[in-house]
């Protein structure tokens, strides 16, 4: 059996494990067995076969971890990110504020404890739920 298709079928393996597990980088490593298995096309030797099986491959990986770690620190935490929590973003009336700095408000059929932003001083009228800690919503003043 010629190079190439030894390394086409561990491509094609990979690229089916991969569809069982549900991860990226089992993709990204058959990238790298496939451009090894074109460099054996093109009559490079086993051993150059597999540096470019590793360089492409575990390139790939380390600039999809890096693109991802670059998203990552972009976006905000959880409790604060509007993409994951629809209550971020929800508009709540405060009337008063509890000598604590708390306030009960009622928000989606619910009653739920409002605390200002730290640093932030307690205030009525319309507030904007900032994020979403435990039971409690952090809102701004609109």
């Amino acid at each position: 059996m010629a190079d190439s298709t030894v390394w086409w079928l561990i491509a094609g393996a990979a690229i089916v494990l991969e569809l069982l597990s549900g991860t990226i980088y089992l993709l990204l490593l058959s990238v790298g067995f496939a451009a090894a298995a074109v460099s054996a096309h093109l009559g490079a030797s086993l051993s150059t076969q597999l540096v470019v099986a590793a360089l492409v491959g575990v390139g790939a990986v380390l600039t999809w971890y890096l693109a991802r770690r670059k998203d990552r620190a972009a976006r905000p935490p959880s409790q604060a990110n509007p993409d994951i929590n629809q209550d971020i973003g929800g508009t709540v009336m405060i009337e008063s504020w509890g000598p604590d700095g708390t306030t009960t408000v009622r928000y989606r059929g619910a009653q739920w404890t409002a605390i200002p932003r730290p640093g932030a001083a307690p205030a009525t009228g319309m507030h904007r739920v900032a994020e979403v800690v435990g039971s409690r919503l952090v809102v701004d003043k609109i």
